[in-house]
């Protein structure tokens, strides 16, 4: 599985983008279906796939696989017994049966051999370890956003991704949506005038409500949910997706879990998917009280040596609107979920601006499940890789740490370090997990 190198210094965006995309021997995604004369796909071509973490985005992410005429999901693995038997459901409307493995403990799931891949969807502190053990026992992963809770898991995720040579694909599903891969490739391909700015903005987080201390029901364990995090009390309202992103202790923050889908194409739209910025500063809000302690309100701005600087907000902010906005010398464009607009509404009605038609194309995908399903049948990369998903999640990491010091940053993109800076760099370190759990 090749791999993209780093932007040299005397390297454009735009020349890197072409040059990246010309020398690409394989390509991004090809179309697959093994299938019998019956048109079912014969036996021995389905993907086998198991399912750590069934709550509600594994559920919504493990349908999109229950889809798949050539993918079969197997097994199944969470502590919630509730998130277990509508998991079930799902899997007795697809197949007319809810027979499946299930598994608590997902070192049990991993070890089973029988299984090709794994879609990961856990709550954000339990990305990286369980991740690791699958992707050492040579499986395939489909990985939910964000990569963890610091910068040093997700380069040893990444470290482990390139030893074993599987595929990995991010859960950005922005990069298989016509319109962000639409936006991007007009800024790409100079449709704006050269690019002046990239704006950023996405919800920000929570305050208020206190989570008192309530007795741990049957239906959860509470101690393998809370995990390598710290310990806290039990509260249902905690199992809540919206409510735990909003944790420091199983969480960086909307900052990040809702950053990084935007970040992302931000990333994409500037031509610096295989490198980072050079510099960050930013100022942010957090709550003072009740339980939801992650930052609610931020303002970050990267610079980059060879792209457009970056602008980071949460919504709301003045001057802002949610979604990426890439700003040229001559015009802009402005996507988010769903729309697309630019400083011209004939602008995108233009024969010469449509996505098809621009020298500059980047690498289709419709379904980003399926994309991930063809790249392991076909050998060849996701559409957001390991190598993609770590640079563009790093920009959240940076935000959240130039934030709480206070200072601008100086990043090395090369080195992947701070410069000069051991106290930012010793931020970027995993914090102590609880327990028994480690990176492997």
């Amino acid at each position: 599985m090749s791999m993209l190198g780093i932007v040299s210094s005397d390297s454009t965006r735009r020349g890197f983008l072409k040059a990246a995309l010309a020398a690409g021997a394989a390509p991004w995604f090809v179309p697959v279906h093994v299938l019998g004369s019956t048109g079912q796909p014969a036996p021995s071509s389905r993907l086998t796939v198991g399912v750590i973490g069934v709550g509600a985005q594994g559920q919504y992410d493990m349908r999109n696989f229950l889809s798949q005429p050539d993918v079969r999901v197997t097994a199944i693995c969470d502590v919630n017994q509730r998130n277990i038997a509508a998991a079930r459901d799902h899997i007795k409307n697809a197949y007319g049966s809810p027979d499946v493995k299930v598994f608590k403990d997902f070192r049990e799931l991993n070890a089973d051999t029988k299984i090709d891949a794994v879609l990961m969807a856990l709550p954000v502190h339990w990305h990286s370890v369980p991740a690791m053990d699958t992707i050492l026992h040579g499986k395939h992963i489909y990985y939910e956003k964000p990569m963890a809770m610091s910068f040093g898991e997700a380069v040893r995720v990444r470290e482990a991704v390139r030893k074993m040579d599987v595929v990995f694909q991010f859960g950005t599903q922005q990069r298989s949506d016509l319109k962000f891969r639409w936006a991007c490739e007009l800024a790409l391909n100079g449709r704006l005038g050269r690019l002046k700015d990239v704006h950023v903005s996405v919800p920000g987080g929570k305050h208020g409500e206190s989570l008192p201390e309530q007795p741990v029901p049957e239906y959860v364990d509470w101690d393998r949910w809370v995990g390598p995090a710290p310990m806290t009390s039990f509260h249902e309202k905690k199992l809540e997706r919206d409510n735990h992103e909003n944790m420091s202790n199983f969480s960086l923050g909307m900052i990040s879990c809702w950053g990084i889908h935007h970040i992302d194409i931000a990333q994409w739209g500037n031509g610096t998917d295989a490198t980072g910025p050079s510099a960050v500063q930013g100022t942010g809000v957090f709550p003072t009280e009740g339980a939801f302690d992650t930052i609610e309100r931020w303002n970050v701005r990267f610079e980059f040596a060879h792209a457009a600087p970056v602008t980071f907000v949460h919504d709301g902010t003045e001057g802002f609107k949610h979604g990426i906005r890439f700003v040229g010398e001559t015009g802009w464009v402005h996507v988010d979920r769903g729309t697309i607009s630019a400083h011209d509404e004939q602008f995108l009605r233009d024969p010469q601006n449509k996505y098809d038609a621009m020298p500059i194309k980047l690498p289709i995908s419709q379904d980003h499940v399926r994309n991930f399903v063809d790249a392991i049948k076909t050998k060849t990369r996701a559409i957001c890789d390991i190598e993609t998903a770590v640079r563009s999640d790093t920009l959240c990491q940076l935000a959240l740490i130039a934030v709480k010091l206070g200072r601008k940053l100086r990043w090395d993109p090369r080195a992947e370090r701070f410069l000069d800076d051991p106290a930012a760099d010793a931020m970027l370190q995993p914090r102590p997990f609880r327990g028994e759990w480690k990176l492997l």
